[in-house]
């Protein structure tokens, strides 16, 4: 039987550290402990994995679950991929490091990213040019309407940029029991985006392998991103938004110094800078000289972090709610602020970048009211 506590403080619970009430809290380890967990409550709870990319505003009147399924199964292997069947209460870190002992491949880029492996597919998480949804296989989740397991293919998903259906059409439907992986035994090295490249040179790297890329990943977001131990937050705040290249372009002529990538690679012959980004040019020069006859200019990801930067939040404070002095992406808790405080801020970064640079932000982290 579930040991469910009533009022209890989630603050050690969210990264953000904001100290908030459920009225029911409690952990599952299998679909029989939902079961038994809404006989109680009677009404849909919040799930909370690694409470990493949430933002409480207020007290949580519903009940809150944990989600802790452990274990890490192999559940077959081919020439070329090895499945590994996860629960959704793993951490992915750990998840990572698991594999990279092992010398299977496709989640190096992935490293240091915080959270639980079934939250992972729900944000389809991404960095540094990778995806979950490029490893994904499938996965099982409880459906809290009929009360039993479904299983979802990567069709089934529907990801996005870091969307899925279960942020859409299913939110709040679907807890994540497990997912299945396909790691690669034979690694395709990406190290075309950010600052990997120069990661691994500093780092005296000869020959490329899935564990030097995960080690320049780890150095290079431990030196521009918080602890959340330290400071809370959630990471990345805000999504890169994605425009036209016509868009992009007449941005670029009165703004010189944009950041934008390919939104898709791929389409674009050649290769990007060391940087990952497009070539900086003289305001009203074109950018589709670098594309063949006949294709079409692809969408261009904005950075947002040099938007909210070039309006001057970066490093700003106010009380315990501030924007991190080496991130513009990151909001963060020094100490006390509430959620209300944070959200506040992030508004006001919206409203900014709008007029500004008529572009719309998107919150990538989860808001609970």
């Amino acid at each position: 039987m579930m040991n469910i506590a009533e009022n209890v403080s989630l603050k050690v619970y969210n990264t953000f550290g904001i100290d908030v009430r459920a009225r029911y809290f409690s952990a599952f380890t299998t679909a029989d402990d939902l079961a038994d967990f809404l006989d109680f409550t009677n009404d849909g709870p919040l799930i909370l994995g690694g409470g990493s990319n949430i933002l409480f505003t207020g007290d949580v009147r519903c009940g809150v679950l944990r989600n802790e399924i452990k274990g890490i199964e192999l559940v077959r292997e081919d020439q070329h991929y090895v499945y590994l069947r996860v629960g959704g209460g793993e951490n992915w870190h750990g998840l990572v490091q698991y594999c990279l002992q092992r010398d299977w491949a496709g989640v190096e880029n992935l490293s240091l990213i915080p959270g639980s492996v079934g939250a992972a597919p729900m944000q389809n998480i991404g960095a540094y040019g990778v995806e979950i949804k490029e490893v994904f296989h499938e996965l099982q989740a409880w459906d809290l309407q009929e009360k039993k397991v479904f299983t979802f293919t990567v069709n089934d998903c529907e990801f996005g940029y870091r969307e899925s259906v279960f942020k859409r059409r299913y939110k709040g439907r679907f807890i994540i029991l497990y997912v299945t992986f396909r790691l690669n035994k034979v690694p395709r090295f990406h190290t075309e985006y950010g600052a990997i490249r120069e990661e691994l040179d500093k780092m005296g790297v000869e020959k490329l392998s899935i564990q030097a890329i995960s080690q320049a990943v780890i150095h290079i977001r431990s030196s521009r991103l918080p602890d959340p131990a330290r400071i809370g937050n959630a990471g990345s705040f805000f999504k890169n938004p994605t425009v036209p290249a016509a868009r992009f372009e007449a941005l670029r002529a009165a703004h010189p110094g944009i950041v934008g990538y390919p939104a898709q690679p791929t389409a674009i012959p050649g290769r990007p800078d060391s940087a990952g980004a497009l070539p900086q040019a003289s305001p009203g020069s074109a950018s589709t000289s670098r594309q063949s006859p006949g294709i079409p200019a692809p969408d261009v990801k904005l950075a947002a972090g040099w938007l909210i930067e070039q309006c001057g939040w970066k490093g700003y404070r106010k009380g315990d709610a501030g924007v991190h002095e080496r991130q513009a992406l990151v909001l963060v808790n020094y100490g006390n602020a509430t959620g209300r405080e944070i959200y506040a801020l992030s508004e006001e970064i919206l409203l900014s970048v709008k007029a500004k640079f008529g572009v719309t932000l998107e919150r990538e982290v989860n808001i609970v009211t």
